[in-house]
């Protein structure tokens, strides 16, 4: 059925138009290749985008990627990843690689990640925000004559602060030999360091070699019990079964817990059971008969 208001095949140009903008980016400068241009683009670009690709994150100094870059992620100089140079037909061979913006007028020469303070810039110890800066190499502040280049005591969530991180540039080899993750091979422009959704989280709550470390394969594989959390505990039998407390409450709330050899429909039919019980118990608990009443002698 087609949604209101949205011509016959609408949902699919839609969906055409958005894959188009992913592969292409900014490279069309804002004019729609034609059906052959785009075929040519897809053709010249591909290959490279997916042998070269740069990771990009914000790392720091205990080796965290505590940001991966995406093409929204904004730079020093306001404009986004997307905007700066990403696709290379040869990976550059001096370090650090640097990605020049690529819009008209920017004095940007190489991509810098600066974080937010919630939505706002975070500011220098000359208390001007980051974008009152030059964009230019030393990164002067526009707004006052004593500041000799940004510098910002702001602590990241990793504890350190964020003149101690870097905004590390490196290739699929780079990062695999640190035994940091690089997802799968991509075709979209400015994929930076994005490899799945667990990159969009900040770099301590990511459960993998970039950011807390992957948990171990003996925790993973474990099964769980109650005795997992601390509110659990309380309701944990110590040395009795649920069958033999005498505490109806207590006795309920420990049966509804999975025990450790239990499947999941092991456990369903258990509970199940147990509850055709409760029913049939409580049915001939009402009908059970009235004792009679004896007539005073």
């Amino acid at each position: 059925m087609e949604i209101m208001g949205r011509p016959p095949g609408g949902a699919a140009a839609v969906d055409d138009y958005r894959e188009y903008r992913r592969i292409v980016g900014e490279d069309d400068g804002g004019k729609l290749f034609t059906p052959e241009e785009y075929e040519e683009y897809k053709r010249r670009v591909l290959p490279m985008r997916l042998q070269n690709r740069l990771f990009v994150s914000w790392r720091s100094p205990t080796g965290m990627d505590c940001k991966l870059v995406g093409p929204e992620t904004l730079c020093f100089c306001t404009h986004r990843y997307k905007q700066h140079k990403t696709d290379f037909e040869t990976v550059p061979q001096q370090r650090p690689i640097s990605l020049p913006c690529r819009v008209t007028g920017c004095q940007c020469r190489a991509y810098l990640y600066v974080p937010l303070n919630g939505t706002q810039p975070i500011r220098c110890r000359c208390k001007h925000f980051a974008d009152q800066h030059s964009a230019t190499p030393g990164f002067m502040c526009n707004a006052c004559s004593k500041c000799s280049g940004f510098h910002s005591c702001f602590t990241c969530a990793c504890g350190q602060p964020a003149y101690a991180h870097d905004t590390v540039v490196e290739t699929k080899q780079e990062r695999l030999a640190q035994g940091k993750p690089v997802g799968r091979d991509a075709p979209y422009a400015a994929m930076g360091g994005l490899t799945g959704f667990s990159s969009l989280a900040e770099g301590y709550m990511r459960l993998d070699d970039s950011g807390i470390g992957a948990p171990s394969a003996e925790f993973l594989d474990s099964p769980g019990t109650a005795m997992d959390h601390p509110f659990l505990k309380a309701f944990q039998a110590s040395s009795t079964s649920p069958e033999t407390l005498t505490d109806v409450g207590t006795s309920s709330q420990v049966s509804s817990l999975r025990r450790p050899e239990e499947d999941d429909m092991a456990f369903f039919e258990r509970r199940y059971q147990e509850k055709i019980k409760m029913e049939k118990a409580a049915k001939h608990k009402g009908k059970a008969p009235v004792p009679s009443k004896t007539k005073p002698s």
